[in-house]
């Protein structure tokens, strides 16, 4: 029996983690729960799942025994902790998870991105293991498994290309809101689906993959496959290519982190549906990414290449920029070409601690903010 403490428990990833321990009560717990704004689904699961603790930013009366996330994420009884927050908001719990000794199971790149330097090293020193929930990671992840230390030539990191694959600049320049949203594999929350349109969250992944995995940046190929049935792969020194393949569903991954190294029954349960091979009638193709016309993935390179405050203020530059575009305040390029101006002006600081990263990600944030809600005002 693990017991499972979810940080976002009313979001994409951790509805779907509590499918996964409603239809295996002899194997998970969900012993905490904690959500932003969804008060009345909390109410639910708490009925349900009766977790020993729970924190609602929204509503405190739901509160019990934790007033924080950081509660939540350091509880006594979790063996694991999943962070589907969104945004950096999963940093500070992250960090204070580790230093409890808890393993993680993370759906919350941003943590990465902003604070891989910090979080790296916490869980090294504290011998934790942190297991990927995205589903291009913990493909890599899965393909790792077996390698036998072998180094790694290249990682794959696959992207479905968003619904704009194949746009011109001057395609992007007419984008609405309506079509951003519109993903063509997955169903995910509005902000993590805007950024699969500007392919942002494909830049985020590769500094993910650089910290998960200790790979220098320029090993990391992002491959435009449509299909998403590829999930990433990795190539050894020798040729060989192993990836890992599947029905696109975030349920397989988030099993995977709650049960490795073991794997759950999940085709049996009626949770995914089995891959279909003879369905694939058109095949799987594979292209480059359009890096000219999505500036997003050179932007997260150079930021993660500069290193120190470049990667917090890329994200949270980004996170404000797609927040006033889904409240329809600037344009769908407006995001990648507000970012560039951003990153060439931006001056690194280096050796930041936790509050560093803190400071400086509000700092970014308020600039922005002041910069275009006046200016469209």
């Amino acid at each position: 029996m693990k017991r499972i403490a979810i940080l976002g428990s009313t979001g994409s990833i951790g509805t779907q983690a509590l499918e996964i321990i409603r239809k295996n009560p002899d194997k998970y717990e969900a012993v905490a729960l904690s959500c932003g704004k969804n008060a009345a689904l909390l109410q639910e699961q708490i009925r349900e799942f009766r977790p020993r603790m729970v924190y609602c930013a929204a509503d405190p009366a739901l509160n019990k025994n934790a007033e924080s996330l950081v509660d939540i994420a350091t509880m006594d009884d979790a063996d694991i902790v999943l962070n589907s927050l969104m945004g950096m908001r999963g940093l500070e719990p992250t960090l204070a998870a580790i230093d409890a000794g808890k393993d993680i199971a993370f759906a919350n790149k941003e943590t990465l991105v902003v604070g891989g330097e910090l979080v790296m090293a916490a869980a090294e020193r504290k011998g934790v293991k942190l297991l990927p929930v995205d589903s291009e990671h913990s493909a890599i992840f899965q393909s790792l498994q077996g390698s036998g230390g072998n180094s790694i030539r290249r990682i794959l990191l696959t992207a479905s290309g968003g619904p704009f694959r194949g746009y011109t600049r001057q395609q992007l320049e007419q984008v609405t809101l309506a079509q951003a949203l519109r993903h063509p594999n997955w169903s995910m929350g509005s902000k993590i689906t805007i950024d699969s349109a500007t392919m942002m969250n494909k830049g985020l992944e590769i500094i993910e993959a650089k910290w998960l995995f200790d790979v220098p940046l320029d090993r990391i190929q992002v491959v435009v496959h449509p299909q998403s049935v590829l999930h990433s792969a990795v190539e050894f020194e020798d040729g060989s290519v192993i990836g890992q393949m599947g029905n696109p569903d975030m349920k397989v991954p988030i099993a995977y982190a709650f049960s490795y190294p073991e794997r759950t029954g999940l085709v049996g349960e009626g949770l995914v549906s089995s891959l279909d091979l003879f369905s694939l009638k058109e095949g799987m193709t594979f292209y480059p990414a359009d890096e000219k016309v999505f500036k997003t993935i050179a932007l997260a390179r150079q930021a993660s290449e500069t290193g120190g405050s470049c990667p917090v203020v890329l994200n949270g530059a980004n996170e404000v920029l797609v927040d006033l575009f889904l409240h329809e305040k600037i344009g769908f390029t407006d995001i990648q070409d507000t970012l560039e101006r951003i990153m060439d002006a931006h001056v690194p600081k280096y050796d930041l601690d936790l509050e560093g990263v803190l400071e400086e990600d509000r700092n970014i944030r308020d600039y922005v903010r002041k910069q275009l809600e006046g200016s469209n005002s």
